[in-house]
């Protein structure tokens, strides 16, 4: 799927642009699965705004803004139980975290149309610490994106600092670390960006007439460990490919709210 130098790239840079892993016909699947399921949450009342809050954005221009988001997919619908452990993925997968690949958690992240909000840039790390730092993220695009409609931007090789502080643990400083100093990741549906949790990343907002709606699956090697149990979710722990090396019990502390 992904050859020699593409993996050099990936150690490099901290991510890897991968075109088209998933066909039309996988992406419309996941595109209706990702309506139903906001549909679902909303007649459910359980349809939140999950934009991120700080001084990033103006606050009166802040609270006009709109992100969905929701964690567990593969709970909701089968086609990305099928899509996290997709041969086109784990293809690239066990090229870029080694033999044994297992899943931590899922999300869907939609930026509706000229009211989709920014994600300021910010690392994976200080929300779910490894040792190994083999954690990255795979972001599956169901629609194309570009600058207009808030595409990922990353700054390569940022994934060699090491973990830096966060503002409330959430976002790096925007004075800083503006969206303006990434790499723009333009992408068509179907296509997916793999990066490493270090790598600073974020996005603009939605300014077109578009969605951009992406699916987020997080993977690690199985033996690397959590240096702190901070995220926590139904579906950590499912192998992708390859074994665990431990055998290990997963219990989740959670409640069922219905």
């Amino acid at each position: 799927m992904i050859s020699r130098e593409d993996v050099e790239f990936y150690n490099e840079n901290g991510y890897l642009l991968v075109r088209g892993v998933f066909s039309t016909e996988e992406v419309k699947e996941m595109q209706y699965a990702v309506e139903r399921t906001i549909a679902k949450a909303a007649a459910a009342k359980q349809d939140a705004n999950h934009t991120w809050q700080g001084d990033y954005i103006p606050q009166d221009e802040l609270k006009k803004l709109v992100l969905k988001g929701f964690h567990d997919l593969q709970f909701h619908d089968a086609c990305f139980t099928r899509a996290v452990a997709h041969p086109r993925m784990t293809g690239v997968l066990t090229q870029l975290i080694g033999p044994n690949v297992q899943l931590h958690h899922t999300k869907m992240l939609v930026k509706p149309p000229e009211q989709g909000a920014a994600f300021p840039m910010h690392q994976d790390y200080p929300y779910f610490p490894h040792d190994r730092h083999t954690m990255l993220a795979a972001s599956v695009h169901l629609d194309d994106a570009d600058m207009e409609n808030g595409c990922l931007c990353v700054v390569p090789g940022s994934h060699k600092q090491g973990p830096l502080p966060h503002v409330g643990r959430y976002y790096l400083d925007h004075r800083d670390y503006p969206v303006s100093m990434g790499t723009p990741c333009p992408a068509s549906a179907g296509d997916v960006l793999f990066f490493n949790y270090l790598t600073i990343h974020g996005s603009d907002r939605n300014k077109s007439s578009r969605p951009r709606r992406n699916v987020l699956f997080q993977y690690r090697d199985p033996a690397d460990p959590p240096s702190r149990e901070t995220h926590i979710d139904w579906g950590m722990g499912m192998m992708v490919a390859g074994e665990d090396p431990q055998y290990r019990q997963y219990h989740a502390k959670l409640e069922l709210n219905v």
